[in-house]
């Protein structure tokens, strides 16, 4: 398929990371596979996880279609991207439908990317397993390629400036055998975790983490949040988030009451 708008993309995105000095190192490239559907499953630290899996699929002559929040399509930009990359929009309402075009996407032979975390962790350790990846390799019979990710959360974290120019920071990327679907998906998703667990510490202990820095875990030495502390961060955010929206539907029911009759009325 001709897509000038993704061509262009594999040529800018490389260019600016060289540009930055980040250096991307890769272990188990030959486990993307060359061709067929896979579920890419990675890590979330940063808001730019997805240029180090991209490049991995890309050094793979792959195109990698990551599911993506739907709200992203609200910035002019990025819905830009989504339609011009054939991203797959996900609205946590209607979640069915991005499944749906994610098994399909993936039966046709394409990469589709994804965290199984669905948020950013603010540990930098790996937060709980939704079932999605799981359930939609047993449905689609494709394997899972575990990926982990290990250096973009200190270009672009959660809750902390971030460094987008000449930033010069080392990004490793770490590539593990595809598991094919065994069991039930709940099973499925316990070897995938087991697996990306086993990954993210094999590449930690590769990656140089200075003592008290806050984007280096607890657990090595860093001031970065315990899953402990972080897991009570997003309950509040959750509950803010809540909070805000039914405050914005308070304020739309009074809109709609203050109708032109009733502002008449009060003249």
């Amino acid at each position: 398929m001709a897509e000038p708008f993704f061509r262009f993309m594999e040529f800018f995105v490389p260019s600016v990371v060289a540009l930055n000095g980040n250096k991307i190192t890769y272990q188990g490239l030959e486990n993307i596979p060359e061709s067929g559907g896979a579920i890419i499953a990675l890590n979330h630290t940063s808001y730019v996880d997805w240029i180090p899996a991209s490049l991995a699929a890309l050094e793979r002559k792959r195109r990698l279609r990551f599911m993506i929040k739907a709200e992203m399509q609200e910035v002019k930009a990025v819905n830009y991207v989504i339609k011009h990359t054939q991203l797959i929009p996900v609205d946590r309402s209607l979640g069915s439908e991005a499944y749906a075009v994610a098994v399909q996407r993936l039966r046709e032979g394409e990469l589709v990317g994804l965290h199984p975390e669905a948020t950013i962790s603010r540990s930098f350790e790996l937060r709980e397993f939704k079932t999605g990846a799981a359930r939609m390799a047993i449905e689609a019979q494709v394997p899972i390629v575990p990926m982990i990710v290990w250096g973009a959360h200190r270009i672009w974290p959660k809750d902390h400036p971030k460094r987008l120019l000449r930033n010069k920071i080392p990004i490793a990327v770490a590539i593990g055998p595809p598991l094919w679907p065994q069991g039930t998906a709940e099973e499925f998703n316990a070897v995938l975790r087991q697996a990306m667990e086993s990954m993210l510490y094999w590449v930690q202990e590769r990656y140089p983490h200075p003592k008290g820095e806050y984007w280096v875990p607890r657990r090595l030495g860093g001031s970065a949040p315990t899953p402990d502390e972080s897991r009570e961060f997003r309950i509040a955010e959750l509950a803010e988030r809540a909070q805000k929206r039914a405050q914005e539907g308070v304020g739309s029911k009074r809109r709609k009451r203050a109708t032109p009759a009733d502002d008449t009325g009060k003249l």
